[in-house]
Parts: structure tokens; sequence; C-alpha cells
């Protein structure tokens, strides 16, 4: 008989179908009772479920075991680490997925050593540049169950990223986590459910080595009596924790199975592909939160703040860490564990704009008065329309520190009259409260009259004012007013305008308004964006909107594609974790009725509302609102698809006919484009279904498809379609036509169902070839990262401050992921996001760094401040 390590361990889900604090209730009690035992016992290990997580949950509340639970860790009896959570790897960026690692190394560590196994245990699949994350953070191992193709018949297997990095991977075969979980229930059939476990792990494992045996489920504690059962028996087994067995486990691939890439195989057991369009809300919420911090709060402390924002961002991190557990952003916990989830991510975007708002306002105290700073999130000269504040006096053009103009696009005027209102004149005392210093309705006032004769009051506000005011003096004023006065505050005219730009790599640029006799035009560069009748315009893309409210697009280049935008609703009787269509499903993709509302005709930006009402849930009517916009230099078509869910336990997608037939479709994820076929391998008790989950963009058939967040799709016949909303009202169905066994307790989630609007915005842009190239990674990288903006707070007769240049990045399908200061030096991670692509040329400063890259590989450069 071989030897059997058993491991201890229990799975712990953070939160699921009970929120955090009342499964954190659970842990404190099943965490006193281990660590009593391990206290008296030196036999017992114990497994913490890879996870920091539950080990700063437990010491929150019992903060007097700190030094026991290091004890235990330095004697090897306790695992904790390497991860801070159990994420779902395609439903967080990259980005927080190495960040993951990093918090959750560290933290293990301070208590004295890190379990050095990438164990993912549930994850709902695994992305392709895992191996590579693990290899980089010295992690030689790999552990997981879920996602495993049926081409794997042995225990390990080499799991190789897309750039060759292969890690040695652990599959936990017939059960996974659990695949010991039952083998001590029962004293007296021990024996016998030992030999059977021998049994089962037998073909598994052909080298004579030892069997694993989890011993573990989802919350629960092993038990009491574990140690003297296993020395009672004459079988070779002993109590260990997984780094314990893995210690004894070449690290080797050589003579291994090799697994190139991602694993979303159903072969083996259950993915759990719905949650991908589960509560599509908070995937919008994870989509803006980290890239707010990622891109734009982390790289401007990093460049272009004088103090100290790292704890902000810490926490900001921290939030972003937490809410990628895969039962949190999913959304197939509980509805009160999707709010809780929803507030942290809100928490971690506000955190982030702090952050933002903290550095432009001190690049902001250098632009005069009147003003604007423009930040550039790129690190590439970029062109992007900015939308800004200006004096509403004649026609503007924008000019910056140089003396280039820019012309600009009313897109909306600032009323005048902000309030008008008769007030008895024993009121007036009340009216006049609302004066807050100089501040009134959010301005400042410029000036004020009395007029008896009429019996008006008139303020006049302004955004700032350096005029003399006393409030006393109003008062003074009114002093025996009678009768019913007239109280008006008039604003100086001021209108919201939309001018095409030019910003530095990851720097700053300033702009003041001027008369528009001073400005160039956009449209000599051949720079512009028209919109004739029902027909959109801007030199590189026309779009014509066509009877039933689809698209017809046709590049510069002649390439043409019709039926774009379709919107299809279906019938969806699954649950949070797997679609499923009822037997009858009726499927209405044409609508009622359409009108066309035009929105602006340019030169800068050109938009149409498709007004579309659809017949949805047998009979409600449903307007849904498709925004066609073109922009001046933008490659691509944006839209924008609102409307109102009032329908139960359905589905909405959005597709995309293709210009030529694909026989595979290109998704942007984690550090990587991944190639997928148009099917997905089944075999386990859960249908196939070739749903998969797109992070950037998506691409096939020379469309691309840009995306602001995670986003659910299908190649289906000749197109693309695109989840907008998945309704459903539970948890998980006893009885889902989709799926075998039941994925957890059968618990209802109206709030699943999302109700309300719904707003989702895309891209589409044509590309030439079979595989999207640089051209699609650059413009969804505009598409994704707008400039920001701030308004100038310096002195109104102060001169422009020059343009600021950042990092700039150069390199054919090169992309950065993140730019933080870390150890005391700039690092920027940089992705080789194309099978060409061999390197870059980073330029800080002055400083030129030169980096190879393998296509596909992952590399963090480490640059010396210079004076900034």
């Amino acid at each position: 008989m071989r030897m059997i390590v058993v491991v201890p361990h229990t799975h712990w889900d953070r939160e699921w179908y009970l929120p955090f604090q009342r499964f954190r209730l659970r842990l404190v009690s099943l965490l006193d009772d281990v660590l009593d035992r391990m206290e008296r016992d030196p036999r017992q290990h114990f497994t913490l479920d890879g996870q920091m997580a539950a080990v700063d949950d437990y010491l929150e509340i019992r903060p007097e075991r700190r030094d026991l639970v290091a004890k235990l860790v330095r004697e090897g009896r306790l695992a904790v680490g390497p991860w801070q959570i159990l994420h779902d790897e395609f439903l967080c960026s990259g980005e927080n997925i190495v960040r993951n690692l990093e918090l959750g190394m560290r933290r293990a560590e301070e208590f004295g050593a890190v379990m050095n196994v990438g164990y993912l245990p549930d994850q709902f699949g695994h992305c392709a540049q895992t191996p590579q994350i693990l290899r980089l953070a010295g992690i030689e191992h790999a552990c997981v169950w879920r996602g495993v193709p049926r081409e794997v018949r042995t225990h390990a297997f080499a799991w190789e990223s897309p750039d060759g990095t292969a890690i040695r991977t652990e599959y936990m075969p017939e059960g996974g986590y659990g695949n010991a979980a039952g083998l001590f229930e029962d004293a007296g059939l021990l024996p016998e459910r030992v030999a059977e476990f021998g049994q089962r792990m037998r073909p598994w494992r052909h080298d004579g080595g030892t069997f694993l045996a989890m011993y573990g489920a989802d919350h629960t504690a092993p038990a009491a009596d574990l140690a003297d059962r296993i020395e009672a028996l004459e079988t070779p087994m002993r109590l260990d924790t997984l780094a314990g067995y893995f210690a004894e486990e070449s690290t080797a691939v050589d003579g291994l199975p090799v697994v190139r890439g991602e694993l979303r195989s159903h072969a083996r057991a259950n993915i759990l592909p719905g949650v991908i369009s589960a509560r599509i809300h908070l995937k919008q919420a994870m989509g803006r939160a980290e890239r707010l911090v990622e891109r734009y709060a982390e790289p401007l402390a990093a460049l272009w703040y004088s103090g100290d924002a790292s704890r902000f961002l810490d926490m900001a991190w921290r939030r972003l860490i937490e809410v990628s557990c895969h039962d949190s952003v999913t959304g197939c916990g509980s509805d009160e564990t999707a709010e809780q989830v929803a507030a942290r991510m809100a928490e971690a975007e506000q955190i982030g704009q702090a952050v933002c708002d903290l550095v432009t306002g001190e690049l902001a105290a250098s632009v005069p008065f009147g003003g604007h700073m423009v930040f550039n999130p790129s690190p590439a000269w970029r062109r992007g329309v900015v939308v800004l504040d200006v004096p509403a006096e004649g026609e503007t053009a924008l000019v910056d520190a140089e003396g280039r103009s820019y012309a600009t696009q009313t897109v909306e005027e600032a009323p005048v009259v902000v309030d008008d209102a008769v007030h008895p004149a024993a009121d007036l005392p009340m009216v006049l409260d609302r004066v807050y210093g100089r501040v009134l309705f959010g301005q400042e006032i410029t000036g004020w009259t009395v007029s008896e004769d009429d019996r008006t009051l008139t303020f006049e506000v302004a955004r700032r004012s350096d005029a003399p005011f006393d409030i006393a003096d109003v008062r003074a004023a009114l002093s025996g007013a009678e009768g019913e006065w007239r109280v008006r505050t008039l604003a100086a005219p001021r209108r919201s305008v939309a001018a095409l730009v030019e910003a530095p790599p990851l720097g700053h640029v300033s702009f003041l308004p001027e008369p528009s006799e001073a400005a160039g035009s956009s449209e000599a560069d051949g720079l512009f964006a028209r919109m004739n009748g029902r027909v959109l315009d801007n030199g590189l893309l026309r779009v014509e909107v066509v009877d039933d409210g689809t698209l017809t697009l046709t590049s510069a280049g002649g390439a043409e594609f019709t039926g774009v935008g379709r919107v299809v609703d279906g019938g969806d009787v699954g649950d949070t974790y797997n679609y499923a269509p009822p037997e009858d499903d009726r499927l209405v993709d044409v609508p009622d009725s359409v009108e066309f509302v035009p929105v602006c005709d340019g030169p800068v930006v050109a938009a149409l509302d498709v007004v579309r009402t659809y017949l949805w849930g047998g009979g409600e009517r449903v307007p849904v609102t498709t925004r066609v916009e073109l922009r001046a230099g933008e490659p691509y078509a944006r839209l924008r698809v609102t409307f109102d869910n009032r329908c139960d336990d359905h589905r909405v997608r959005l597709h995309v006919p293709l210009p030529t037939a694909a026989s595979s479709s290109f998704a942007e994820g984690q550090f990587a484009v991944i190639e997928r076929g148009l099917t997905a391998e089944g075999g386990w008790g859960e249908r196939p279904v070739p749903t998969f989950p797109a992070s950037s963009f998506v691409a096939a058939g020379g469309a691309a498809v840009l995306l602001e967040h995670v986003t659910e799709y299908e190649v289906t016949g000749q197109e693309l379609a695109l989840t907008l909303l998945r309704s459903v009202g539970f948890l998980s169905r006893d009885h889902n036509p989709y799926r075998d066994q039941p994925a957890g307790p059968q618990l209802a989630t109206p709030r699943a169902q999302c109700p309300g609007e719904r707003s989702v915005g895309f891209a589409i842009m044509p590309y030439e070839g079979e595989r999207p190239g640089g051209d699609v990674l650059t413009a969804a990288e505009s598409f994704r990262h707008d400039f920001l903006t701030g308004a100038g707070t310096g002195a109104a007769d102060a001169p422009l401050p020059p343009a600021g240049t950042g990092m700039e990045l150069a390199g054919e399908g090169v992309v950065m992921t993140s730019l933080r200061e870390h150890d005391g030096a700039l690092e920027a991670r940089l992705v080789a996001e194309d099978p060409a692509a061999s390197g870059a040329v980073v330029v800080l400063d002055g400083q030129i760094v030169r980096v190879a890259l393998r296509p596909w590989e992952i590399a963090a450069v480490r640059l010396n401040r210079g004076d900034l």
C-alpha cells in the first residue's frame, strides 16, 4: 500500500450564501477549535485554504492568538498563503491577480512562512498566464481542480503559459479539494474506505509516489481524534500540510503531459460559466474601480505627486483584492452579499478618485483660473476628446502653452437663470440664509442689486469671484421690506465644449479658452466627425443607421458589415451559475417601433440616439436606447445601450455580424490575448456552452468589440453575441436544465433579476486579417482610458505651465498594465500581447531602457526617479 498524505483543511468561502460577517462568526468558532487542538497535540496539521484573508479575518476578532498562529506557521504545522484571497481568475484584471499574490505572500511571511504552492482549489477555470504569474513570484507548484481538460489522465501535468513558462501542476481528481472529505466519517469503516480511496487514486499516479488525500470541505473542521485514528491504522498514512506534501514532489516538468493556456474545460468538473454574466452591474463596478486605481491614481501619484499617497492606494488595493473572491465579484452569492461587494467596489473607486483629486489638484494649482489641465493615462502621445466647461461668450477655442489652438464644439449650454422665485417679505431672512459666506447655489457671488420699484433682489454668481461681498449689506438693504419679493440668481453664461486635443505620454498639458478667431480647424488635419441625417462619418469610419435601428459600418478601406447592434431577448430559467433557456424559448429581436433622435452633429463629436421599443416578457413594452457616437480621430463607433429592465428570468444580448466567417475568437484577458474555438469541451454534468469572458476586447472575423468591463460573449453562426444582461432569481436551482448537480443552496435572489436601468458601453471596430493586431490593442487602450481633466485654480493672470511628459513606451504589441512607486523606485509592468512582439523601449526623464520580451512575456521594469 502506498503512502497516503492526509491534508486536513477547510475550504473557506469568505462570503457566499451568507454575507461576510455571518460567515466570519463560523470562521472564528472553527479556528478557535482547530487552534486549540493544534496547541495541545503536536501531531495535528492544518492548511488554511491558501488564502490569508481567513487569518486576517480571524485575528481581527482574536488578536491575542496572533503569536500562536505565528508559532504554528513557523513549526510547519499550519500552512498559510500564498494568496490573500481565492479569486476568480477571469473577473479581475491581471494586475489584481499579481497584487493579490504579493499581498498574500507578504502577509504570510510576516507569520513566519508562506505556503509556496499556487493553490487554486475552487476557481471556475484558470486564466492562461497563471503559470507565468506563479513562476515570477518564485512558486514552482500549482494545484487545481476545475477546468482541467480530458487529455489529462495523470495526477500531474505541465501547465504552460502562452510565453512558454511551464509549472508542475497537481490535479486533484476524484472530488477536487474534498476527495477525502468522507474518509474519516465512520471509524468502523475506515480501513475499507482507505483501501477504496487507494483504488480510486491509483490510476492517476503511475510513478509509485504518494497519494494526496484532501480531507476537508466547505466551512468544515477535521475530526477531533483524526491523529489517533490514523495512528491506529496499519496503512501507511500521515498527517501533513499541503506545503509538506509538495516538499517531497519534484518541480521538474520534463516528461509530464503538457497543457497550454487557459483551463476552461467542462470535462472533469463544473466550471459554472454563467457567473461571467450574473449581476452584470458588479462586473461594471469592478472594471471602473480597477481602471481608476491601476491606470489613473497609481501612475498619477507615482509620477506627479509631491506627497505620499501609498496608504490610500494600499487601502484601495485591499478592497479590490477582497472583492475578486470567487464568490464575490462572480455575483453567485446572496443578495446581501452582492450589496456588500458592490459597496467595497464603490469604496475602492472612491479612494482611487480621491487620489486622482489630490494629484490633479496639485497640478491644477499652477494652471490659471479659467484654464484646464488634461492628463493622459496612456504611455504614448495621444489625441483624445475632452469635454470642458468654458465661458459662453462667442465661439471658443482651446490654446495651450505653445500657442497651438484646438477647435471646439458646444455640447451643452448651462442655464443662466439658476433660481427665480417670489417670496413673502417675511421669508427673505430665510432666503438669505442660503448664502454661505459668499457661496450661493455652489457658485460665488460677484454682485447683487435691490430694486424697490419692482421689489426684485438679484444675485449674480460665477465659479469664482474676488469682488467684495458682505451678506449684512444685503440684509440692511432689505430692512423694512414689505409685500412679495422676486429673488433671482443669475449665473455668468457658460457652456460645455468638446475638443480633440493632444497630450504627452502619462503626462499633462494645460489649455485656456480663447475667442475662436485664434483657433485652427480640426478638419484641416482631416480630423472631424459629422452627421448627415442617419449617417455618421469621421473619415475613418462611416456608420449608417438603417430603418430597423441596426447599423451598417464601412471602414476607410472599404470593409462593410451590416446588421450591427441587433438586440435579442430570450428566456433564462437558470441561476447565477449557469444560463439555461426554457424549453419553449421565444426569442425577440424585432422592435415594435423605432425612433431616431439626433444628439449632436460635429465637428468633434457626432451622435444619434436610436430608440427601439420591444415587447419582452410576454408583452412588456421596453424602450431600448442605443446611442451611436463617432468622435474625430477614432477608428471605431461607440455604442451605449440603455434600458429599464422590467422583466424577470431572461437574457439580453447585442449581436454583431462578422464581415467574414470565423473559426475562432480572440479575447483580451489577464495579460494575454487568447484564441478560442467555437465550442467548449464537455464530459461532466454541465452543458458545455461556448460562452467565454473577455476583458478589454473580443474579436472575430474582422470585427472587434472594445469593452468597458469583463463581458460574456459567444460566436454563434456568423455573429458575435455579447451579453448585456442576465436576469435570474436563484443563487442555484436544484434542477437546472444545463447542470446536473446543485452548485449551492436553492436560495431566492430577487435582486439578481437586476431590475431598473441598465446601461452598457461598447465600441465596434473593423480590422484586417484573421487575428487582431496592434491597432486593436491601441484602440482598446484609448477607448477604456479617457483623458482626465481638472479645472485650473491658480491666479487668473498666471501663464499656462509647460506640458509635462511622464513615461513613454514604444514596442509593437506591448502594453503597460501598471506604473507605481514600489520599494523606492518606479516600477512599470509591461506585457507583450502579440505573437510577434520582441521588445520595448521605455523613456522616463531622459532615461532610455530597452527591454527584450518574448511574445506574451510579463516583465516588471524598475526605473530610478529623476527630477520630474
